[in-house]
């Protein structure tokens, strides 16, 4: 009964948030709540003084249970992390150490720390991030690192995860500090093209390709610094960071398509494609959303950007949407216009929420066809999902013969704590208001504390199909920046994080909408440079 009561004083509190600022935006003429400002310290405030740390199961059907349940997750993620590899990468939860072979290695750059923050903001858990905030203030250095990093990877979760920050907080460390870290990646992209290198080592400035890439940089890579790269020109008045993905934004128009499609392999001396292989999923798949995003995020003003989208998603769905014996939909990939396997990246299962989202913002003639793949999509997805002895989908699914939605490939069985079907769950609820989503989101989070969970954090598995799997011993930083952010709002209001005023980044990160929400944080006026600046 005291378990009961607790909650019911936290919907209570919670609920009286909501109205409070409500009151308080009407006030000030503002037609939004806005949760960043106000609603995360109200939070906070009853976070703290009631224990969410188990919840009875005749409350867990309720939908406050369930969000504070991920909350619950959240924290226990975060604390393992901060108690045995705090300012380190990633957690190995398993070994309870520091996980030092991660995609940034075994330097000291935080990264589950910029990766969490804003979900630790939304959920209200400010003791938390006040600790990560002041990490960030005095310890996260990017000019004297001495390592490769990756230019995309640093971009999304590093710049992204700061300058949403930025924009919930309005803190300058954020801001600062994104201008910092992207400063280190400009001479990557000093090539004859403008397109950037994959690598690049900011304390010597050299920078190189992935030695399996040869000489060609990645589709998916080098199209999914938009949002960050504009955005930061916008907040910091310097035009620097715009021009270098406008140039990217040029070549990728201007070139030759074949078939209306992109490869995923582009040389950056000479802008010529690589080997003819095109995917909505690894490789590919980022660089498409983007399109969307980069003209929702600019207030549907890059028309450009919509216009490449729709000519490239007419033709990805003549040429790359399967239909299965069973009825499943999906996405195979091709290599020089034919099929290359059948089968569907775990990665790809972002595009239902992709498809939704370009039907619904804009009405023409492929809006009814875009909304039918999404629901399809994300029911594939979701199939992927149960039919496995976890109820966790595999990394990649095979549709061959009498196989349908299961990997046949041991590498292909693993599920790395990915958030792509979370993500599909949480736009198509939202645009959607079907049950069945918030239904398919809480399984999930059920199969995370039952298979997932260990002492010392949330590790991957090794095989979604073994009814005790393994641990890989790995809590990647998007766990924290995606996975438990989306099941987070999946049960939350539509008032958090509003899809008519909020984009998310690749990595979970939100920007707020130019034009359109006033948490955008523009600079008054742009900052004179030197001629030279473009050129480190």
């Amino acid at each position: 009964m005291r378990k009961w009561l607790r909650l019911v004083a936290v919907s209570v509190v919670f609920t009286a948030a909501i109205v409070l600022v409500s009151q308080l935006n009407r006030n000030a003429g503002v037609s939004r709540t806005y949760p960043a400002d106000r609603v995360a310290r109200a939070l906070h405030s009853f976070g703290s003084r009631f224990n969410t740390t188990y919840i009875p199961e005749s409350d867990a059907n309720t939908t406050l249970s369930k969000r504070l349940q991920v909350v619950q997750m959240m924290r226990h993620a975060w604390n393992n992390y901060k108690l045995y590899a705090w300012g380190k990468n990633e957690l190995k939860p398993i070994s309870k150490r520091a996980h030092l072979s991660s995609v940034f290695g075994a330097g000291d750059l935080g990264a589950t720390i910029v990766d969490g923050l804003d979900t630790l903001y939304l959920m209200g858990l400010m003791d938390e991030f006040r600790e990560g905030r002041d990490w960030v203030a005095e310890h996260l250095h990017f000019s004297d690192i001495d390592s490769d990093l990756s230019v995309f990877e640093t971009t999304i979760r590093f710049v992204g995860g700061l300058l949403s920050c930025y924009a919930l907080t309005g803190d300058t460390v954020f801001r600062d500090k994104a201008a910092e870290v992207a400063d280190a990646l400009l001479p990557a992209f000093e090539t004859p093209t403008g397109l950037p290198y994959s690598l690049i080592n900011p304390s010597t400035k050299a920078s190189r390709q992935y030695h399996w890439a040869g000489p060609n940089s990645i589709l998916s890579e080098i199209g999914t610094l938009h949002m960050e790269f504009t955005y930061l020109s916008d907040v910091t008045g310097r035009d620097v960071y715009r021009k270098k993905v406008e140039r990217i934004r040029e070549v990728l128009n201007n070139i030759e398509k074949p078939g209306d499609l992109y490869p995923n392999f582009i040389n950056p001396r000479t802008g010529q494609w690589g080997q003819r292989h095109m995917s909505l999923g690894a490789l590919g798949d980022s660089f498409y959303e983007y399109l969307l995003k980069a003209w929702l995020v600019s207030g549907r003003t890059d028309e450009q950007a919509r216009a490449m989208f729709d000519a490239a998603m007419r033709a990805a769905l003549d040429k790359m949407l399967r239909v299965s014996p069973g009825g499943l939909a999906y996405l195979a990939e091709l290599k020089y216009g034919r099929i290359l396997e059948e089968k569907m990246d775990h990665l790809s299962c972002f595009s239902g929420g992709m498809f939704a989202l370009a039907s619904t913002t804009l009405d023409n003639s492929e809006s009814e066809r875009y909304m039918d793949v999404a629901r399809k999509l994300t029911h594939t997805c979701h199939e992927s999902y149960i039919r496995s002895e976890t109820k966790l989908g595999p990394e990649a699914f095979k549709f061959s013969g009498a196989v349908e939605a299961r990997a046949q490939k041991s590498n292909e069985k693993v599920y790395l704590l990915r958030p792509e079907t979370f993500e599909s769950y949480f736009i198509m609820w939202r645009l959607t208001k079907e049950q069945k989503y918030r239904d398919w989101g809480w399984e999930a989070v059920q199969a995370l504390e039952k298979h997932c969970r260990v002492e010392g954090g949330y590790t991957g598995l090794v095989n979604v199909y073994h009814q005790k799997p393994q641990g890989d011993d790995v809590q990647q930083s998007f766990f924290l920046a995606e996975t438990l952010k989306y099941l987070y709002l999946l049960f939350s209001d539509d008032t958090l994080l509003p899809l008519d005023e909020w984009v998310f980044n690749t990595e979970a990160h939100p920007f707020p909408i130019k034009g359109k929400n006033p948490l955008y944080r523009g600079a008054e006026k742009p900052v004179e440079v030197a001629k030279d600046e473009n050129h480190i």
